[in-house]
């Protein structure tokens, strides 16, 4: 029997009748392709999750919440929030915190009574933080015992902030144990939801200094989630693996080990597992490969979306052979420019070859946007695929005209995933979304099959470990210090973490700043993964072009 072709399956899955049918709508006076059958807010999501009932959910370390279990926790923290301490609709909640089942449901919990989240990056350093919390005029917040020191000397000078709910044993004075919050209930909440009220607030770094909060919606991540789960369908369907062996009826397993304020984490990989009734195994505190290992063969993990910086560590640690790998049947990746090495060394080192899928996404398209999969990563393993079914995706040119095929320009997007904005930023609003499409700043083209292919950044930005830096905001950091003349901060390519960041320093006649002091400068201000690896100094004026502005391709080569 021949296979049918990718177009000949998307037809059938998204046409008339079909399971993931879409369909035209209007949506924030913008008219696109949605899905017809679909829920209309995260709080359906939870209550139709519960009904899983007694099934594994969650695993962390020696804990273990089932379906069932979670929706109640949800439900219980919803009440409480709402009676004992006054939570009202769009009200933000802040969560500063490793990933563990607490995180999600003071999330999930708030939210679905009309609250809005707010993911801090775990990696942040007080300063940020103390800007995150300001910037959202977040109510509450929810910290682990790991982070708590990092965020307490600020804590009283976040005028909005009221109540500091604390994960972990000891809670400081004037804190509310999580215990305290999280509590059950079967009563849903009814506080009304518009399927484009905002969901959760991420912060992306910006490219003039602060960071913005990337707003998303229940619809945009609604629609990010069975995108995914179609687009694993039709590579199935198409000759990619499926995520579990024909014949075996055992849930599937996922290993989340990408950090929950990340799209990646939460969006992407969360709320896909939970849509699809996974157990999500998630590691406790930092990534290690023997951690990860181990949670594989205990869990019988069937299912990791791994950053190429993760994927790499693992797939070249040496005792990989030593572990019982076999379970692991589908690995995704994406957040970083992926190297074919990384993938061929996964597909000779792990006992039962899994199916490999790229993905290509950002924050503002509430993640996944495009994805390579199966037979088709491997025929273009340069390649981040194709978009999802609802999602219009063009390469233009710097009038914003579409261009050929195989012709370099900027990657635009338009569909129900692209954020409706910027939290309190209406002008980078503007600047990114024009007329629904948004402004990717990814250089890339389009193949005459239809696959995309991403070369450069139009934005002056290193991806490092899956984590955006851009070098405006360290360049703007390193102006500070009284004996830097000028700054420039560039990306070294690096095997393991994608892009390592190096600076490049004029210093002030007479100065004797070295590497170190750059570093403790920078390091003072912002989180560690911002702060140079390597620092190069110049004697000689950094070069401009006639604008005034920084020649970095002259200055890659230093």
């Amino acid at each position: 029997m021949a296979i049918p072709s990718y177009d000949e399956v998307i037809a059938g899955l998204t046409g008339p009748g079909g399971p993931f049918e879409l369909i035209q709508e209007t949506v924030q006076g913008r008219s696109m392709r949605v899905f017809k059958n679909r829920e209309l807010s995260l709080r359906e999501k939870v209550a139709n999750a519960g009904l899983h009932g007694d099934l594994d959910f969650l695993v962390h370390g020696d804990r273990r919440v089932s379906y069932g279990e979670f929706a109640s926790l949800c439900w219980g923290t919803a009440e409480n929030l709402q009676r004992d301490h006054g939570l009202e609709k769009g009200d933000r909640i802040a969560i500063l915190s490793y990933n563990c089942p607490d995180w999600l449901i003071a999330l999930f919990g708030a939210t679905s009574a009309g609250g809005i989240g707010v993911g801090l990056n775990g990696w942040w350093a007080t300063e940020e933080l103390e800007y995150g919390l300001n910037d959202s005029g977040s109510r509450f917040l929810v910290v682990d015992e790991k982070l708590y020191p990092r965020v307490a000397p600020v804590l009283e000078q976040i005028e909005s902030l009221e109540t500091v709910f604390y994960i972990g044993e000891h809670p400081p004075q004037g804190t509310v144990p999580i215990a305290d919050l999280i509590q059950r209930s079967d009563q849903l909440p009814t506080v009304p939801i518009d399927e484009d009220d905002p969901w959760v607030i991420l912060y992306t770094s910006g490219t003039t200094g602060r960071s913005k909060g990337c707003i998303t919606t229940h619809r945009g991540t609604i629609h990010q989630v069975q995108g995914i789960i179609l687009a694993t369908l039709v590579g199935a369907t198409t000759g990619g693996a499926d995520p579990l062996p024909a014949g075996e009826r055992r849930q599937a397993a996922s290993l989340l080990t990408s950090p929950l304020f990340h799209v990646g984490g939460l969006h992407s990989g969360f709320c896909v597992g939970m849509t699809a009734g996974a157990k999500l195994v998630f590691g406790q505190g930092k990534f290690t490969p023997e951690q990860a290992m181990e949670l594989i063969e205990r869990e019988k993990v069937s299912i990791w979306g791994a950053i190429p910086t993760l994927l790499h560590r693992l797939v070249h640690h040496p005792d990989v052979t030593k572990y019982d790998l076999s379970s692991l049947r589908t690995v995704s990746f994406g957040g970083a420019p992926t190297a074919p090495e990384t993938i061929e060394k996964a597909r000779e080192v792990l006992p039962i070859e899994p199916s490999f899928a790229n993905a290509y996404g950002l924050t503002e398209t509430h993640g996944v946007a495009t994805v390579n999969g199966g037979k088709d990563l491997l025929d273009k393993m340069t390649s981040v695929g194709r978009p999802l079914p609802f999602l219009d995706m063009k390469v233009v040119d710097e009038d914003g005209k579409e261009v050929p095929d195989g012709q370099l320009g900027e990657i635009v997007i338009y569909g129900p995933t692209i954020t409706p904005g910027y939290w309190n930023r209406p002008d980078a609003t503007a600047e990114t979304v024009v007329d629904g499409w948004l402004q990717s700043g990814d250089l890339g083209y389009r193949d005459a099959d239809g696959f995309f292919f991403v070369v450069d950044r139009a934005k002056d930005m290193i991806l490092r470990g899956g984590e955006n830096v851009y070098c405006t905001e360290i360049e703007n950091c390193m102006a500070d210090h009284p004996e830097i003349d000028e700054a420039a901060v560039v990306g070294v390519p690096d095997a393991e973490l994608g892009e390592r960041v190096k600076a490049i320093v004029r210093r002030v006649p007479g100065s004797s700043l070295d590497q170190a002091g750059v570093q403790q400068h920078v390091a003072a201000h912002m989180a560690a993964f911002k702060v140079p690896e390597f620092v190069v100094f110049s004697d000689d004026p950094l070069p401009r072009n006639a604008a005034g502005k920084l020649l970095k391709n002259v200055l890659r080569g230093k």
